[in-house]
């Protein structure tokens, strides 16, 4: 901090210059060299010494293994099978080889183009969503309907010279990122309904909403996708059919709400009851009360629960496997029947694993920023 020399010599009057000062300086950092946080961190005592010792011992074992089968041992790129099959590492060339039915599934081969266009459109339209300049602006809800008819035209076609694919050959990624965005764009809202109807005074509608919580939560997401594929159309008039993509999407919605809608209900219960009074003191009702001032609340309290189950929800996506879809995950799996590529089946697994990663991961990292810019200006 530099010294304010008066011109009089009153110390007194420097007295706010100094205070000012000081506010505006930023708190100190404590500084701690590597020796000191391994010293205080990893070994601070035999036992832990004796474990970090381990594991670090492990590691390097594990992690030279694997950069010499992965790395320096592996097969990049190759046509022939039998060059990986004498090779000492990894086959990647099996991604290079059977990419396109693993990202694509059962899709027809010559149309991949028009899934391609499509993730490239689904892909930019997220990212602008999640932009926060996007958000004070009226273009959201243009952009996604936009987005939605390009995707449409995409994936089915029929139209435009493009030629009619049903939505039960869609497959690979783009039938994943269908799924995982109908669930959490239709079970948001549905949660965030239910939550309150488990917590409001009106008899029947907390009986409906607690009835309908347990009773998804009590079965697993198989018997979901099962009734909705198989039992759900045996209600329907004759004669009236409903989309099996729509009825998986719904389904799994719901089963998704239900999850979802305990974790914003703990939100909501962590509200002060000083919340409630003053919007009720200043004369809101229930729905702006609730809109304006109890959700934004509640749902910055219970971000990282939420986000689990987003997360929870695009893993979920594999079970469509059980009803004949082909998401990623299934369709890896029935290209590496292929009796040439099939002994190469760990590195088609990693590269899936490696695909759902890079997803999970980001929605991770966006929702610690999320995190982030929610508490801004707050004192904790």
């Amino acid at each position: 901090m530099t010294e304010i020399i008066a011109p009089t010599g009153d110390t007194a009057a420097l007295a706010p210059v100094r205070k000012a000062a000081r506010e505006s300086e930023p708190p100190p950092t404590e500084k701690i060299g590597a020796l000191r946080w391994l010293r205080r961190n990893l070994f601070n005592s035999p036992l832990n010494s004796a474990l970090t010792i381990v594991a670090f011992v492990l590691v390097a074992y594990w992690g030279v293994s694997f950069v010499e089968w992965g790395i320096l041992d592996a097969v990049w790129y190759t046509t022939d099978h039998n060059v990986c099959r004498q090779a000492a590492g990894a086959c990647w060339a099996v991604i290079a080889e059977k990419h396109r039915p693993m990202l694509f599934g059962v899709y027809p081969y010559d149309e991949h183009w028009r899934l391609i266009v499509a993730l490239v459109v689904y892909l930019a339209t997220v990212t602008l969503t999640l932009t926060p300049y996007c958000w004070k602006r009226s273009i959201l809800i243009p952009l996604w309907i936009a987005a939605l008819a390009v995707m449409g035209t995409m994936l089915w076609g029929g139209v435009f010279g493009l030629t009619y694919v049903d939505s039960g050959q869609w497959g690979g990624l783009p039938l994943t990122m269908v799924l995982f965005t109908g669930t959490v764009v239709v079970g948001f809202p549905i949660s965030i309904l239910l939550a309150l109807g488990r917590r409001s005074r009106l008899p029947a509608v907390k009986a409906i909403s607690v009835t309908l919580i347990e009773s998804m939560r009590g079965v697993p997401l198989i018997t979901i996708l099962f009734f909705a594929v198989n039992v759900f159309p045996l209600f329907l008039p004759e004669g009236m059919e409903i989309d099996k993509m729509l009825r998986v999407v719904v389904g799994m919605a719901i089963f998704f709400a239900c999850y979802q809608a305990e974790v914003i209900r703990g939100g909501l219960q962590a509200i002060p009851r000083g919340q409630y009074e003053a919007a009720e003191a200043l004369g809101l009702g229930y729905w702006r009360m609730t809109y304006k001032i109890v959700l934004p609340q509640a749902l910055r309290i219970c971000l990282p629960g939420i986000v689990n189950h987003i997360i929870a929800a695009l893993k979920n996506t594999s079970f469509v496997l059980i009803i004949g879809l082909f998401d990623i995950l299934t369709a890896t799996t029935a290209v590496m029947q292929d009796p040439l590529w099939r002994r190469f089946f760990v590195e088609a697994y990693l590269f899936v694993a490696a695909v759902y990663f890079i997803f999970c991961f980001a929605l991770s990292k966006y929702s610690q920023q999320v995190e982030r810019w929610l508490n801004e200006g707050r004192r904790f």
